[in-house]
């Protein structure tokens, strides 16, 4: 793994797409045929009309969690309103949020019987409240037709604006993902609309309107970053109160996007991981193909046990924000 003072590349020159060679990925980058009850989300995810990060984001483990008759919804349409040089996600003008998606959503989290639904949404820059209160009214309707569920929500960083994030708190999700996505240093380049202390802030304002409701982000390796900005980020992430981290590599959604620096093997993921548990995070999944929402409900419940186990209040934040 590079240390501080070695050079790496990074992504903020990008190479034009004919000119680079197609990397070929390592052996333990391989993932399952579609099994189990695949066809059956895939039919139910068609029928309800809604997007998914699964398929928008080209997201590698589509076929083992749709086969486990899990899916990663996203509301708010399919269209972002930013340009990140990471994400598969279309940018371009979104269409007005469609008012019965949040009712299509809760017949498709009922009709797989989800425990946990994980929900995230394409940035909506050009709303007065940047979607959160359609998010807010997702979160609810489900918690009115799937009680026992627990829900995950994964949006965007609504600009750090404590009116939004609060709007969304007081749905009632049992957990609020944010993504820091990458080290400090990287930030501008990979994600040009987004800034690394305002993903913080986000996460640290969760924790000031509800102090007990988890937290958790994640980050991507292998865009050119060294083990010791990948420790100050997880510092950083532990000072705002976040509770769980997820690591995952980095893939290249084509040719178009931010280029893999390297592949980390998996004991590096192995040693990341004892860095990110030895800082005080409750729940930490390192892997190459770990992502935000990958085996959301077991980590949940894991992280559950524990703040139980630590005489921490278990159970979801019903507050006034």
């Amino acid at each position: 793994m590079p240390t501080a003072g070695e050079s790496v590349p990074r992504p903020s020159v990008i190479s034009p797409p004919e000119s680079r060679p197609q990397r070929r990925l390592p052996l333990w980058l391989k993932r399952p045929l579609p099994a189990g009850e695949f066809n059956r989300t895939k039919q139910t995810v068609a029928d309800s009309g809604l997007a998914t990060v699964c398929q928008e984001a080209r997201c590698p483990n589509l076929t083992e969690c749709w086969s486990a008759r899990t899916a990663t919804f996203m509301v708010l349409g399919d269209r972002c309103t930013r340009r990140c040089r990471f994400c598969a996600v279309a940018t371009a003008r979104p269409d007005p949020p469609a008012n019965d998606e949040p009712v299509r959503l809760a017949r498709a989290v009922a009709r797989l019987g989800l425990r946990h639904v994980v929900i995230t949404a394409v940035a909506r820059d050009d709303l007065p409240d940047e979607g959160a209160g359609h998010f807010a009214r997702c979160v609810e309707q489900i918690h009115q037709t799937s009680t026992q569920a627990t829900v995950e929500v994964l949006p965007a960083d609504f600009h750090a604006r404590t009116q939004c994030i609060a709007a969304l708190c007081r749905a009632g999700p049992d957990i609020y993902n944010h993504n820091i996505e990458t080290v400090e240093r990287l930030t501008p380049a990979v994600r040009p609309q987004g800034k690394y202390h305002r993903s913080l802030a986000v996460l640290r304002i969760v924790k000031q309107i509800a102090p007990d409701m988890l937290t958790k982000s994640g980050l991507m390796v292998g865009l050119g970053e060294t083990e010791d900005e990948l420790r100050q980020t997880f510092e950083d992430l532990r000072e705002t109160g976040c509770d769980v981290l997820t690591i995952g590599q980095y893939l290249a959604p084509s040719p178009k996007h931010a280029p893999v620096a390297r592949f980390y093997r998996p004991q590096e993921f192995e040693k990341l991981a004892r860095i990110a548990e030895g800082l005080g995070f409750l729940s930490v999944a390192s892997g190459p193909f770990v992502r935000s929402s990958y085996n959301a409900a077991q980590m949940f419940e894991r992280t559950g046990e524990k703040r139980v186990a630590a005489g921490v209040p278990a159970g979801r934040w019903t507050g006034t924000a």
